[in-house]
């Protein structure tokens, strides 16, 4: 299996850019809670593999990761002398009213404008999937599954599906009844029953199936 590396980084940074930023998101699948994105940036001055021993060839996507892990890779990433980072969040009522695409593009506009304030500005954007972003006039470069290749892609998977798994605790303290300290707004079984029970509550997507059919907001 590949697993993440520097390749691209280097690669860029070679041909004379200096901030090279990685970006993904979590969260555009679930019918409940926001859609988070990160955006990574590995610092190319005075660069040596030696520095990230201890994360190159270990970290992986965040959806290969186990919640204990995810959290391990987390509190490394974010501490990291030669690593900046941004997240971004767009809640599930700005969803229902741009959609989802639109949302999670908003979201990693907003990750580099998080990024920005502890970095200059970036060079380049390296965003996993098929999608480009309004941002300035920034070369850009999609990269399908490009969390499984690019260690800066990698780094966002992980620090912006960690930030939205802890909104969803925050959310469970809220509406307990729907379980989102175990599903995270995915559609899992137990979260369909629960929406035919209770009908569904304010961080609710209403534009998703099977939200969109059922009544009204009850809660």
């Amino acid at each position: 299996m590949q697993t993440p590396n520097f390749a691209e980084e280097k690669q860029l940074w070679k041909i004379g850019y200096q901030v090279v930023v990685g970006l993904d998101e979590a969260g555009r699948g679930p019918l409940a809670g926001p859609v988070t994105a990160a955006a990574v940036a590995v610092s190319n001055f005075g660069f040596r593999a030696s520095d990230f021993k201890n994360l190159q060839g270990k970290i992986r996507d965040s959806k290969l990761l186990t919640p204990k892990i995810r959290l391990q890779w987390y509190s490394l990433l974010t501490v990291h002398p030669h690593i900046a980072w941004g997240v971004g969040i767009v809640s599930e009522k700005i969803i229902d009213q741009i959609n989802i695409f639109q949302a999670t593009k908003l979201a990693m506009e907003k990750a580099v404008r998080d990024l920005e304030k502890n970095l200059r500005t970036p060079d380049f954007l390296m965003i996993d999937g098929n999608m480009k972003i309004s941002f300035r006039d920034i070369p850009q470069k999609p990269i399908v599954k490009g969390d499984e290749k690019v260690f800066s892609c990698a780094a966002a998977s992980i620090i912006a599906k960690v930030t939205r798994d802890r909104l969803m605790l925050q959310y469970h303290q809220r509406y307990p009844q729907y379980g989102f300290d175990r599903h995270k707004g995915y559609g899992t079984a137990m979260h369909l029953e629960m929406l035919k029970q209770y009908g569904p509550c304010a961080i609710h997507r209403k534009t998703f199936r099977p939200i969109r059919d059922l009544q009204v907001c009850r809660i």
